[in-house]
């Protein structure tokens, strides 16, 4: 006889529920990081203006469809001491249970992106007209309503604006601007924010706490950074990271899972940038590179850094962002303090335009290093502020700065910074080294004379150019001020430059002023032009002959010392208007 005790049951085992839905937010104190919405539904509930349609919008994993099943819960609830709409849901009420799980008769979930057709919403609103089976009102929840074809749209307007008294509908997006105007004006908008990333942090270790798992701050950190405010997002890495971690969740873990580079490293990088060192820059990034580092998101990542500092120069509340490291606050502060904001944004844009670079890449790593080339050598020319101040000596005709000694372990050599290159800036033109054959220096004082200088040179069409568009504000050896006409050539201005260095054989920089300046060359010929057409007609002889000619008028006074090629403004003129077809010109 067998005396062995029979053998149990094996006890089921529950199945496993992601922590996303496992903390679903169930009521209105559950949500995080969405108080406005709160505020402004609690206050509508109790003064019994509940709204007849509500528009959810925002980024993907802020709660759009948790807050209209919450708030389905609210418009719905009933309990035995309690039978009306509120904001309250401390109890569980009758049919709260079942609104949670999506399966509640009177509470109709509709994906738009999957009936997006006029025949799905003619289907919905033929069941409009009847009254709720159990609940108190028959409520529709249409997620990513902006995928609702035009013609669902207009089906549903008529609806939309004089919906039955037991109807309610609540639509949520993630492409607000996509929903056409007829249907947001029938609706009460609310903009579910993205939740900070501190905010984000205290959630997450709330939620370790109740799992019995231990997360280091830099994990959280980094994880409420890569969900940029989605609280899904955040939860499905963190089920992530517990899992790669085997119940305990590290930074090194969680930065390895992500494929980040290391923070502190990327500032050593950034650090080599600024300061110019070219061969610690590209050391570095070899290194990070060996060691994993994706070469677009070390790139990116140099970016975020650069932004970090950029924004922390003008708010300085920014280095107490609780998702950065001691390290980061601490070096980014100081970068603040001592990069010029130029540089920043000159670093700045290199790393985007890099970033597009690397990933089209055939060899992205050999992309990143060329990117890192280029803000290593920028490093070393001057800011606008820089050339600016060392223009007075270039235009006094003074030689161009030395050279800088050489960088020492292979770093980008002094002499770019010689080059002074002047960052563009809206007013004012590069000044280019005269030509080596340049002509003898000769002085300019008025705009005629650089007219004169293009006679000289046979360049007739840019002195047709300069007569038309450039007004004279004001002019000294090297240095020219001028204002330009409306519809002046974008590269007049370079042009004038070019020509006046080869001409003359000194360099000359010359600006644009916004405003001012005397008149064009050509508008001085033209007033000249009608003054001495007014003349003639009080000459005696002329006189005589319109006198002699009925009809006859003047329509040109050729003086001797004008060019033959200053014709071409006369002739580009309109004349005046014919006072008959059978008129004689003079």
């Amino acid at each position: 006889m067998n005396d062995a005790p029979a053998a149990t049951a094996a006890t089921p085992v529950a199945p496993y529920r992601v922590l996303a839905r496992k903390y679903r937010p169930r009521d209105f104190s559950d949500l995080i990081g969405q108080e406005p919405m709160v505020r402004t539904l609690t206050n509508a509930f109790h003064a019994g203006r509940i709204a007849q349609a509500w528009m959810l919008t925002g980024v993907r994993g802020v709660g759009k469809t948790t807050t209209a099943r919450i708030l389905a819960r609210a418009l719905n609830y009933k309990t035995a001491t309690l039978d009306q709409p509120t904001v309250d849901l401390a109890e569980i009420g009758e049919h709260c249970q079942a609104i949670t799980e999506g399966r509640h008769v009177d509470v109709i979930e509709m994906d738009a992106a999957s009936h997006t057709g006029v025949d799905n919403m003619r289907d919905l609103l033929e069941q409009v007209r009847y009254a709720p089976v159990t609940a108190r009102y028959k409520v529709y929840i249409i997620d990513e309503v902006h995928m609702l074809s035009k013609s669902a749209f207009n089906a549903l307007l008529k609806t939309l604006e004089e919906p039955p008294p037991h109807v309610k509908f609540i639509f949520a997006t993630t492409e607000i601007r996509k929903v056409p105007i007829t249907v947001l004006s029938r609706c009460q908008r609310f903009d579910l924010r993205r939740v900070e990333s501190a905010e984000l942090m205290t959630h997450l270790a709330a939620i370790a706490g109740k799992e019995g798992v231990n997360v280091e701050n830099d994990a959280l950190a980094m994880i409420a950074r890569a969900a940029e405010g989605s609280v899904r997002d955040s939860l499905s890495l963190l089920d992530q990271a517990i899992s790669h971690g085997s119940g305990r969740v590290e930074g090194e873990a969680v930065r390895a899972m992500l494929g980040l580079a290391d923070r502190a490293r990327i500032i050593d990088l950034f650090e080599k940038l600024m300061s110019g060192d070219m061969a610690g820059a590209l050391a570095e990034f070899r290194a990070q590179y060996d060691a994993g580092g994706d070469p677009a998101v070390i790139l990116s990542d140099l970016a975020a850094f650069t932004h970090f500092v950029t924004r922390v120069k003008f708010i300085p509340e920014a280095a107490r962002d609780a998702t950065l490291s001691e390290n980061e606050r601490v070096r980014g502060e100081g970068f603040a303090r001592q990069l010029n904001v130029r540089v920043l944004s000159r670093a700045w844009q290199m790393l985007l335009k890099g970033l597009t670079e690397t990933r089209d890449a055939p060899r992205p790593v050999d992309a990143a290093e060329m990117v890192l080339v280029r803000i290593a050598h920028a490093a070393d020319l001057p800011t606008l502020d820089e050339a600016l101040a060392d223009l007075p000596a270039v235009s006094a005709g003074a030689a161009p700065p030395a050279p800088a000694p050489s960088r020492p372990a292979g770093g980008p050599t002094g002499s770019l910074a010689a080059m002074r290159i002047v960052e563009s800036a809206p007013a004012l033109a590069r000044a280019p080294e005269p030509a080596a054959d340049a002509a003898p220096s000769v002085a300019v004082t008025s705009l005629a004379d650089i007219a004169a200088l293009a006679d000289v040179n046979r360049d007739m069409t840019f002195k047709v150019l300069l007569k038309r568009n450039v007004r004279l504000v004001r002019i000294e050896p090297g240095v020219l001020e001028i204002g330009l006409a409306e519809g002046a050539p974008r590269t007049l201005t370079n042009d004038l430059v070019d020509r006046l260095n080869r001409w003359t054989g000194r360099r000359w920089m010359v600006t644009v002023a916004r405003e001012g300046g005397g008149r064009t060359l050509a508008e001085q010929e033209s007033e000249k032009r009608e003054n001495a057409i007014t003349d003639a007609r009080a000459d005696p002889a002329v006189a005589a002959l319109l006198s002699a000619f009925p009809g006859a008028r003047i329509v040109d006074v050729r003086l001797p010392a004008a060019p033959a090629e200053d014709m071409a403004l006369i002739a580009d003129a309109p004349p005046p208007a014919s006072e008959s077809d059978d008129e004689t010109d003079l």
